[in-house]
């Protein structure tokens, strides 16, 4: 029987970061980190110890519907800009939708940010949310389909948070053309590996026209990345 890796399910946060976390007293600890910090309620409940005077809780859901997670992180971005805090917009939205490892990196940086001290082993340069990584660790057989890809790639509440279909076009493609140059370099590496063409077709997404205005005006900042070519 052949032995797959597991899927990454979270991605460890070293220990002074996780006893640095026990000693704020938060209203709970978070565990399962990619889903506790989703809605952005335990990062702003970590900045009001540091900035009581800018963080006002009572402002802050801690629902996990993606209009709570959006109003949340509206919110600490305005706050971020404010007090000249960085950190890069697909963290931000990695953490909102979920991707392996966006939260645990996003904490190590709120770490380093406040407590000035140093975590080993935190990633610099250009982060990647894909599951890149884990389709590396299978064998050839089973490694993901393109439609395979784009499904593990792009969340339903990315979608949703980014009601404009050109855009998601652009997303889809990006998760493809990755998709195929990383299969052309894995045939490069074994000639006799050869792959079935895909067709991927768009559909328009219903979104409540309440929520609609919502997410565009709470996202109104987000563009797709300038390496893409529209559709």
């Amino acid at each position: 029987m052949l032995s797959y890796p597991e899927a990454p399910k979270r991605t460890g946060v070293p220990r002074e970061v996780i006893k640095w976390l026990q000693s704020l007293d938060l209203s709970y600890c978070p565990r399962n980190y990619r889903r506790d910090l989703s809605n952005g309620f335990i990062t702003a409940e970590i900045f009001s110890w540091y900035y009581p005077d800018d963080i006002q809780m009572h402002s802050f859901g801690n629902g996990k519907s993606l209009n709570t997670k959006l109003g949340n992180w509206s919110q600490l971005e305005k706050f971020f800009i404010k007090r000249n805090l960085n950190f890069s917009k697909e963290l931000i939205d990695g953490t909102i939708h979920c991707k392996p490892g966006a939260a645990e990196l996003l904490l190590q940086e709120i770490y380093v940010m406040v407590t000035h001290r140093r975590v080993k082993g935190i990633q610099d340069g250009d982060v990647d949310f894909t599951d890149r990584h884990y389709q590396d660790g299978l064998p050839m057989v089973a490694r993901s389909t393109a439609t395979k890809a784009v499904k593990s790639n792009i969340t339903l509440s990315e979608i949703l948070a980014e009601p404009d279909i050109d855009v998601n076009k652009q997303k889809v493609q990006a998760v493809i053309s990755d998709h195929y140059q990383q299969r052309q370099r894995e045939r490069m590496a074994d000639p006799s590996q050869t792959d079935s063409q895909t067709n991927v077709t768009f559909k328009e997404i219903n979104v409540n026209q309440g929520d609609r205005s919502y997410v565009s005006s709470s996202l109104s900042s987000t563009t797709p990345p300038s390496t893409l070519s529209g559709p």
